[in-house]
């Protein structure tokens, strides 16, 4: 079930899916970080 068809909202609801939503945005951060890290220090030349 999509959040957006759910008819009747309750505060677990909006809990859930704002600590779910908090933490794949944490996760995508840090992702990106390493990413964009990574990237630059294979540019840099540096590597084992």
């Amino acid at each position: 079930m999509l959040p957006w068809l759910v008819l009747n909202w309750d505060p677990s609801h909006i809990i859930f899916l704002g600590v779910f939503y908090s933490a794949m945005g944490a996760l995508g951060l840090g992702l990106t970080f390493v990413t964009l890290k990574s990237i630059r220090d294979y540019m840099k030349g540096g590597g084992h």
